[in-house]
This record gives C-alpha cells, structure tokens and sequence, in this order.
C-alpha cells in the first residue's frame, strides 16, 4: 500500500510516496538520495543508519518511514555549512583521526550531534555507554570518544561562556 508522508528533511520540506511498510532507512536512501544514512545490519544493533528525528537518535533501519510523518529528520547530509565546511562535529572526528573505512561514521556523528545538543558534560565512561550502540570494526573506539569528549567539551565551554 502506497501512501504519501510530508516531513522535513534537512531543513527542506518533502512530499514522498512510500510503501507503508518501508524503513525509513530504505527512503532516505532510496527515494530522496541521502547516502549517509548506512545500511549495516538492518534489525537496530549496529547504529549505522543513525539519525535524529525531532531531534532524537534513531535507528533508521528499524524505524517506519510512515512514523515519520510531520516530523523532522536529520542527516549528515543536512549538516552541511556554508562554503563547504565541515561541521564542528565531523571536523572533530577528522583532527582525532575518528575515521577510517568510514562506515560508522554517519551514524556515529549524528548521535553526537544529539549528545552536543543535550548541553550537557559528560565523562569519557558515559559517552562510551552514549555509543554503545554503534559498531565499529576499524578504530577500537578511542579516536572515536576522543573526538566526542573534544566536541562535547568545545561544546560546553561555548554555552558557558554565553551563560556568564
């Protein structure tokens, strides 16, 4: 059964024709052309399809694109800044050497993105719990919490600095 879903996706208001029982990782990728958004293991454990709707991340492969309906989504895609810069986050990842195949990589920026959005500090045990569900087979994690403690830490004295 084909429905239509209007949702916002990386800022832009979007009218799409789904099957109903169509993830929405399946049409971030397939329908709108948003290839960040990986396919690993589609049943919810390897965190690769990550991304935020309404601000949360989601597994996307798991998720209905149905579900999505008025809401908004994020992806990698959509956190592009101007002149083609890199965002704070993935520039993180970049200095930290964070990134090697770089299949986890979408998905691992995108839950930080909602962990720097929390404005809250955390410790280096509780971002490693924060990511506990992505996998990654190349970096063994430390690059990877190095660059989410840097970016949470820019993050913090930033929002300090504006609170004062």
């Amino acid at each position: 059964m084909i429905k239509i879903i209007h949702c916002t996706v990386n800022g832009k208001e979007q009218e799409v024709a789904i099957d109903v029982k169509e993830s929405l990782a399946d049409t971030l990728r397939n329908r709108l052309g948003l290839t960040s958004v990986k396919k690993g293991c589609e049943v919810g454990e390897c965190g690769a399809c990550t991304v935020l709707v309404d601000g949360e991340a989601i597994d996307s492969c798991i998720y209905l694109a149905l579900w999505v309906d008025g809401k908004s989504i994020l992806t990698v895609e959509g956190l592009q800044q101007e002149e083609s810069l890199l965002h704070p986050i993935q520039q993180a990842f970049v200095d930290e050497a964070a990134v090697q195949c770089g299949f986890c990589t979408p998905g691992l920026i995108m839950s930080a993105v909602e962990i720097v959005g929390s404005g809250k500090r955390y410790s280096r045990d509780e971002l490693r719990k924060l990511i506990s569900g992505h996998l990654c087979r190349c970096t063994g994690y430390n690059n990877i919490l190095n660059a989410m403690e840097r970016i949470v830490s820019e993050t913090y004295k930033f929002v300090g600095e504006e609170e004062k």
